[in-house]
Formats: C-alpha cells, structure tokens, sequence
C-alpha cells in the first residue's frame, strides 16, 4: 500500500497538466457557399423563353428551369447536359454536340450500363407551355469535368420525353430549346 501512494501521488499532480494541455476541439469549417449560374434559354425562333439557374455544392449540382407560359409545348420533354456551349445554330442546336460523357457511359437513367453524365430527368410543361422545376445532377459545374469546361455545355430541351434507355437519346425527339452554360 505505501508503494501505491506515491503512484498515486504522481497521478493526481499529472492528471490537471493533462487536462489543462487538451484542446478543445476545432470547431467545423463552414461548408463553402455554392458555385452559383444563371443563363437565358432560348428557343428555335431565338427567343427567349426563360432562364437556368444552378447551385453547384460539395456533392451534386442542382438546377432550377424557369420557363414563361407559351414556352413549351404543353406535355413532357427529355432535357440532358450536351458537350459544348454552343446555342447558335437555333434551328437545331446541332453545335452543341451530344451529351456530356466523359466515361463513354451508354444513354440513359434507367440504362444498367448508364447513365452518361449528360442525362437528367424529363421535365413537365403545363398546359400554358410553362415549367418551373428543378433536378439535380453528380456532374460539377466546375473543376475535372464540370460543364464550364473549355468549351462550355449546353442544356438541351427536347420536343418529347426521354424513356431514359433508349439509345442514343431515349426517343427525346428534335432539339427545341438551348441554354449555354460557360
């Protein structure tokens, strides 16, 4: 017992050193305010029709489509992330190439060898021809193969809906809206 004493002796004058020594710890980095960008979508006619507005977090994007009443035709419409932000070719928007697929993924949401990175869900225009929704996608806004890349990307509103297996675009039809995302 008289050899445990000093032990404990030693214990107790340490013990306060120690605790005086610990840190609380470091409270939580604030996460960084989402990427933010807007952009004007316009139709075959080039007029515009509405705007995009996307919010680029840590984790996945998120887009909001605001489309004005005579906008669309009323029904559902495929929308993807196409390659290149180019919207010039308003009878087609053919320069803004096919969907943004950096892995070679086969088309398609519902696809077992899909998605690519370009396929988002369709959207539902009301009897007006208005829409506001909003998907998200994994696909950044920036940094390793974000769409503000070189060359830009573009949103893409087909005249149908995508079946989301069909190949190469799921039956979405002819490109009737454009919205160039640099």
């Amino acid at each position: 017992m008289t050899r445990l004493l000093p032990i404990l002796a030693v214990l107790a004058s340490v013990t306060p050193a120690l605790a005086q020594k610990a840190e609380a710890p470091a409270a939580p980095a604030a996460p960084a305010a989402p990427q933010t960008f807007e952009s004007e979508i316009r139709n075959n006619k080039n007029e515009p029709i509405g705007k995009i507005m996307i919010r680029d977090g840590a984790n996945s994007l998120v887009m909001r489509l605001a489309i004005q009443a005579g906008g669309l035709p009323p029904g559902w419409h495929g929308i993807h992330f196409h390659a290149v932000g180019d919207c010039s070719d308003i009878e087609k928007f053919e320069k803004s190439k096919a969907h943004v697929n950096h892995d070679q993924s086969k088309h398609g949401l519902l696809n077992p060898d899909g998605p690519d990175e370009g396929d988002l869900p369709n959207v539902y225009a009301n009897a007006d021809g208005s829409v506001n929704a909003e998907v998200s996608s994994e696909t950044p806004l920036t940094g390793e193969g974000g769409l503000k890349d070189g060359d830009g990307s573009a949103l893409i509103i087909h005249a149908n809906a995508d079946d989301h297996s069909a190949q190469p675009i799921g039956g979405a039809g002819a490109r009737i809206a454009c919205a160039v995302i640099k």
